[in-house]
């Protein structure tokens, strides 16, 4: 396939779910699956369209128990355009269908530059006659109200009629995720459908719960021939356009459907109906809203593309595509976060989790105000997190693990365990390190940006309560002279208590310490440079208390990590826990990801075993360099040796089942950073998670935005060692053998332009010569000051790390 297309051949009904969530165009205000336009949920097909944000609650009654979720609101499905022939009298046949209609030349194809999907197909009537179909759809990017949809009908061999009618479906449901069906999935009502001059038919509805108004409406114009009839239909949750069409053979009839969609969260509108109406009696013909659409897609691919040569390049570039439509420059004016499963499809809900900490680095060095945005999220759901702590009797704030639309904790207390089909506790809630995860994204931000106010304000108000929290959850170790933490689930998700324990949650989680640590350290560095205004306002405000200060500085030195047999443990007592027998399940099962729902099935549980889900203690070496993890161990008293860590990845590469698509994307960060050969093998299966569905069967209810946007953050910051700090940027490249080459252009700080290029051991750098001031950055170690218009190539020294201390494979101090 070439480079910038992303096709599929034929019709495989199995895989449908898989290429209609990977054919998704979107435009970071909303996304449309990549269903046949014909089709209607069911037999292998689930139109889906989904606007970032709109959310709806519901309480269902499921296995005697009543259950609360809010859901990503599966809105009318504005596809619908279906046909048939007809024949030369009698009654009409049947619509055409993918599943039960003789097909032949079926290709889909995503073309990555323009953002658009195309189809085309021949169908074999039950009487012979050959009708070629060719179609082409768009999320507009530059009008991120706008999408439109192309059908070219040529008749080959005959002349005759066809019908078609072109449509707004309301009579959806959230049914994309098979395990979720039980639950109440209607969330639309309050239809109404219509029709208006001249071309045009709308509906409109809301949400049942959150009462958010949906406003459709849609334009149907045919050329190439005349309709013989024409007529729209509307009542109850449907609103059509239908068409009779004299064809002749070989000519081409066109049939374009242009629709607007609103809703009542949109900026600048008096309702979502009316603006939808407006908005659609002003969009042009479909020719020039392809045009303009594709000129948004190349000036997105300026700032976002990431070159990398080959098989690799292509499923990066597909990547890219990915978040930039759950994840747009039209996204910036949102109050939104990051859906862990992008704007694709219904899993997890369509809730926020900690996949902003694999997302951001990538776009704060490409679309630094998308980032913003959603930080900015976070930041006015601060009073939820305020709250949600204080009522555990805490102080600061405390993040929920799944957030959605108002911040409140949408983390479910059951989950239904599929092989034994049990409700079980879900104890996830207590994954309270999504607060690190916050304000590291916060930090990272402010460096990459040079962004001093944002860090003095909101980034304040959310770095020094998260960092109050953890203070406030400490409490003296009973060894004596230290602090620890407990009652919490790290990364790792499996271990959610200990076994035959009275109460839910492990203690001293090191992952949940360290972060802790880094979160507490950071505060105070901010303390310290506050300007004395802007330190008085936050104590004003309650914000900042500066007689807190000295116990968070001992507790940034003396909290508690465990270790056992030289390894870090992952938390107090792993090393008592039983060892599994892998090779013994792997026999019996082959998939084992899901190796917490065998267990349990089999009556057992994975809490009394050295096993982990995903990366949990080696996720410390995915956010810091060699030299900051070094640091922040000697600044608790530890000493965290070359030897220690290597002991520590290996330790936990043996025990982990990777039932995470984020846990190869971690484990290979860590050992391309440590220079080892494996390293590929776990970058390579991060890079096929999706387009090979590696979970088997996840995709098609959503992509994985956080493990794409992962892939793309491992070229771009784990290949090459990039850092922002210390108003530089630090950049320390490794080899790793499957991605040789990389190329890309950041922005940093006051730099728009910066070319970055990796080959080898030849790195090179170039600086516009459009920019004001010179850039400094520091390779391997070594100061290099790059001036306007100038390229500078440096020749790297690759080699094993050196022995002692861990900092060393930093190749820096």
């Amino acid at each position: 396939m070439p480079e910038w297309t992303w096709e599929y051949e034929g019709y495989d009904p199995s895989a449908e779910g898989l290429r209609e969530a990977l054919c998704t165009v979107g435009n970071g205000c909303f996304a449309t699956r990549g269903a046949a336009p014909e089709s209607r949920a069911g037999l292998g097909h689930y139109p889906g369209t989904y606007a970032a944000g709109c959310y709806d609650r519901l309480v269902s009654a499921v296995a005697g128990r009543e259950v609360e979720n809010e859901d990503l609101v599966n809105l009318p499905n504005w596809l619908l355009l279906r046909f048939r022939l007809l024949p030369a009298d009698g009654p009409p046949g049947r619509w055409f269908a993918m599943h039960d209609s003789e097909i032949t030349d079926h290709r889909l194809v995503l073309h990555l530059r323009q953002g658009t999907l195309t189809r085309t197909l021949r169908h074999r009537a039950a009487d012979g006659r050959v009708l070629k179909v060719e179609q082409c759809r768009l999320v507009h990017m530059g009008d991120p109200h706008v999408a439109a949809l192309r059908t070219v009908f040529t008749p080959e061999g005959w002349s005759g009629r066809i019908e078609v009618e072109s449509g707004l479906d309301g009579d959806v449901g959230n049914a994309n995720v098979p395990r979720y069906r039980a639950f109440e999935r209607h969330h639309l009502t309050g239809f109404r459908t219509g029709a208006a001059e001249p071309d045009a038919v709308w509906l409109r509805c809301r949400t049942r719960t959150s009462d958010i108004g949906i406003g459709m409406a849609q334009r149907t114009v045919v050329t190439g021939c005349t309709p013989a009839t024409t007529a729209r239909e509307t009542g109850g949750r449907l609103a059509v356009h239908r068409l009779e069409l004299p064809v002749r053979d070989g000519r081409s009839v066109t049939v374009d459907k242009t629709v607007t969609l609103h809703t009542s969260r949109d900026r600048a509108i008096s309702d979502p109906f009316t603006a939808a109406l407006e908005r659609l009696a002003a969009a042009p013909d479909f020719t020039a809203l392809l045009r303009s659409h594709a000129v948004a897609w190349e000036q997105l691919w300026r700032r976002a593309d990431l070159r990398v040569p080959d098989e690799a390049g292509r499923v990066l570039r597909l990547h890219v595509f990915h978040v930039l439509q759950t994840l747009s420059p039209n996204t910036a004016d949102l109050d939104v976060g990051v859906p862990a499963r992008g704007l694709h499809g219904e899993a997890y809900r369509g809730h926020v989790f900690w996949d902003e900490l694999f997302v951001l680095p990538y776009l704060n060095l490409h679309f630094p105000e998308v980032s913003r945005a959603l930080l900015n999220y976070r930041h006015r759901r601060l009073p939820r997190a305020l709250l949600a702590a204080r009522q555990e009797g805490r102080a600061g704030a405390r993040y929920p693990w799944q957030s959605g639309s108002d911040g409140r904790d949408e983390t479910q207390t059951l989950h239904l365990n599929p092989r034994s089909g049990r409700w079980v506790p879900d104890r996830s809630r207590l994954q309270h390190h999504v607060g690190s995860a916050v304000a590291y994204n916060v930090w990272q931000y402010c460096q990459a940006t040079g962004d001093v106010k944002y860090l003095h304000t909101k980034g304040a108000d959310m770095l020094l309560q998260i960092a109050r929290f953890w203070a406030g959850s400490t409490e003296p170790h009973p060894a004596g002279g230290r602090y620890r933490i407990r009652g919490v689930v790290g990364p790792d998700e499996y271990h959610d208590a200990y076994p035959d324990a009275d109460r839910p949650g492990i203690d001293d989680n090191a992952y949940t310490n360290v972060m802790a640590v880094w979160v507490l350290t950071r505060a105070l560095d901010l303390v310290r440079t506050l300007p004395d205004r802007r330190r008085q306002e936050l104590v004003e405000r309650g914000v900042l208390d500066v007689d807190e200060l000295p116990a968070w500085e001992e507790i940034s030195r003396r909290l508690h990590v465990p270790f056992h047999h030289g390894v870090v443990s992952q938390f107090d007592g792993y090393g008592d826990l039983a060892e599994l027998d892998w090779d013994g399940y792997r026999e019996r099962y082959g998939d084992i990801r899901r190796l917490d729902r065998i267990l349990e099935a089999e009556g057992d549980s994975v809490n009394r075993y050295q096993a982990s889900k995903q990366a949990d203690v080696l996720m410390l070496g995915y956010l810091f360099s060699p030299a900051e993890l070094s640091a922040l161990f000697g600044q608790l008293g530890y000493r965290l040796t070359d030897e220690a860590w290597r002991r520590t990845v290996d330790h936990y590469l043996r025990r982990t089942s990777h039932g995470s698509t984020l846990s190869g994307l971690v484990h290979g960060w860590v050992l391309a950073r440590a220079r080892r050969a494996d390293a590929w093998r776990y970058c390579r299966e991060a890079l096929e998670e999706d387009v090979a569905d590696v979970q088997g069967g996840t995709t098609a209810e959503g992509i994985h935005l956080g493990a794409m946007a992962g892939t793309l953050d491992l070229v771009q910051r784990g290949l090459t060692g990039l850092e922002t700090r210390e108003d530089a940027l630090w950049l320390d490249p490794v080899e790793l053998p499957g991605l040789s080459e990389c190329g890309f252009t950041i922005r940093y700080r006051g730099h728009w332009g910066i070319g970055v290029h990796l080959s080898g051991d030849r790195l090179t750098i170039g600086v516009p010569d459009s920019e004001e001031s010179a850039l400094r950055v520091v390779v391997q170690g070594h100061p290099v000051t790059i001036a306007p218009g100038e390229t500078r190539a440096m020749t790297l020294q690759h080699g094993p790390p050196e022995p002692g201390d861990f900092s060393a494979r930093a190749g820096r101090p």
